[in-house]
């Protein structure tokens, strides 16, 4: 196996991904404290990350499954996860919650498609980034990459869990993370929709 290939990967993939640990961070902290949340995190990024790379691939190969000029709306869904986080903050705020719903038990922290479409829509550039990486390495290079990413993955996360476990950090969280969260999202899907110049930005 060429190391230099593998030394590419880990460096393309850092300098693409790196936003991403703040964001895990947030959502580790929102899932903090209940079952089953780490593991559906886990399972969103992954999601999020593949659909990802069977887009670079596609497009690789010459398959355009997602038009260029698509990627930029793709910033409505952290932007519609942002405002909705919003919303639940300030319910629960001001108390919102019925003693009925507090009665019913219910699942902590985001869903597995809620990581996933952000991890999605944060990493439309990079489609971008990987489609000629990947056209160039050909299908021996390519498998590497991919081999490399979904293991950086699973170091993304547990570096993501790591941060939003530390004490300082995970007071901080706890105490802002229900602003922080909606706030971090709402800027991406700004950033994505401007940046790709959506609705004539």
């Amino acid at each position: 196996m060429d190391l230099g290939i593998i030394g590419q990967a880990v460096g393309l993939f850092a300098v693409t991904n790196i936003d991403d640990i703040l964001i895990l961070a947030l959502f580790f902290a929102q899932g903090a404290g209940h079952p089953g949340a780490t593991r559906r995190i886990v399972l969103g990024q992954y999601l999020g990350f593949a659909a990802i790379l069977a887009v670079a691939v596609a497009a690789a190969f010459g398959a355009t499954f997602l038009p260029e000029s698509v990627i930029p709306y793709l910033g409505l869904l952290p932007l519609a996860l942002g405002l909705k986080a919003a919303r639940q903050a300030w319910k629960d705020h001001r108390g919102g919650n019925t003693d009925e719903e507090e009665a019913q038990p219910k699942e902590g922290g985001p869903g597995p498609l809620e990581v996933a479409a952000v991890t999605f829509a944060n990493g439309g550039d990079n489609i971008g980034v990987y489609v000629p990486v990947f056209a160039t390495a050909g299908t021996g290079g390519m498998a590497v990459y991919a081999a490399v990413f979904l293991v950086l993955v699973a170091v993304w996360c547990f570096t993501g869990r790591y941060f939003a476990t530390r004490p300082v950090i995970a007071k901080a969280l706890a105490r802002w993370g229900h602003v922080l969260l909606p706030l971090v999202l709402v800027t991406i899907g700004l950033l994505i929709l401007i940046e790709g110049g959506a609705f004539g930005l």
